[in-house]
């Protein structure tokens, strides 16, 4: 699929007027998504730009790989941002973003249905409604239309449905596009954070929502613009690739593509943050990223390490943080 933005134009009129109002709220992520970085945000919020952190004001924020954006509605949250953008190469997060932004009363409608049809199922239901819900979205993959109608938001309930009650609330796509990770079990999921979407809601108020490649960045940068990048992390063993957000992956070339993308926009008032993995874990002569990097400082912290289906080899790991400034 060509990178694509998906028009958010057709979708102002869905909008109900009490969405438009501007309240408190503290958002998080909606998704459990592989290398999510709620456990990082102190260490990103220590380097965040000092004049950003005394006005708690941030004029224009990206982030090209919004994932399950715990660090932009952290942001959101707690500081004053006056334009964010959010992109994604993966087309069902982008459209689950968009639907919670504008459809978000019609969305909880339909997970709470899913919600209690679930949870009040025996195992051998559990398992027939999953793989019902997951031929269903995989089918509506194929026939959505790029610009909004209805059935986005009856997709995007089946998304957030599989992530909730798949195996490690895994989000994989094999090289058709089809979502294939299998049913997990859990005793009570909660699929319906009818509170949470709300306060997410909020969040994206003032946020454009894009869906492409991490280049379409570019467009809206200008001055004082914080970008945050949270590329698939490189493998750190052959075993170990959690990248397949979406069929077309992210290999070396792109990690290098990346690199070459962050100096373009190195600029004095531009800041940028990227995090990823950090080889040395595995082989100490690995260098691939502070070769990418060299040109600017790179930091390495402490991360739990989230994902492993042998809960004995999750643990603490580096990670790396690259800043422009």
């Amino acid at each position: 699929m060509e990178d694509q933005i998906l028009s958010e134009v057709n979708l102002k009129e869905y909008m109900p007027t009490t969405q438009m109002k501007l309240f408190n709220f503290d958002a998080k992520p909606f998704l459990k998504w592989a290398g999510g970085k709620g456990q990082l945000i102190p260490e990103l919020v220590d380097r965040l730009p000092d004049k950003f952190k005394k006005s708690m004001h941030i004029p224009v924020y990206i982030e090209p790989f919004i994932g399950g954006g715990a660090f932009f509605f952290y942001l959101q949250s707690c500081f004053q941002i006056d334009k964010s953008f959010i992109i994604d190469i993966n087309r069902d997060l982008i459209i689950t973003y968009q639907v919670i932004k504008y459809a978000v009363e019609n969305l909880i409608a339909l997970l709470s249905e899913l919600d209690n049809k679930y949870n009040n199922a025996s195992q051998t239901e559990r398992t027939t409604l999953y793989y019902d819900i997951r031929k269903k979205f995989n089918y509506s993959k194929k026939h959505l239309d790029t610009t909004y109608n209805e059935l986005w938001i009856r997709h995007s309930a089946y998304m957030i449905f599989l992530n909730r009650t798949c195996f490690n609330g895994l989000y994989r796509e094999n090289k058709n596009g089809e979502f294939n990770v299998p049913h997990g079990r859990y005793d009570k999921p909660s699929i319906c954070q009818a509170e949470n979407l709300w306060d997410a809601n909020k969040a994206l108020s003032n946020t454009k929502i894009l869906q492409g490649d991490f280049s379409l960045a570019a467009n809206y940068v200008e001055e004082n613009t914080l970008i945050y990048y949270d590329p698939p992390y490189r493998p750190l063993t052959k075993t170990s690739n959690f990248n397949s957000y979406a069929k077309e992956g992210f290999a070396d070339k792109d990690q290098i593509r990346l690199a070459n993308f962050f100096q373009e926009m190195d600029r004095p008032d531009v800041y940028q943050i990227l995090s990823n993995s950090d080889p040395r874990v595995t082989n100490p002569k690995d260098d691939f990223f502070d070769n990418l990097y060299k040109e600017y400082k790179i930091s390495r912290i402490q991360a739990k390490r989230m994902i492993n289906s042998d809960a004995e080899k999750r643990g603490n790991i580096t990670e790396i943080l690259v800043t422009n400034y």
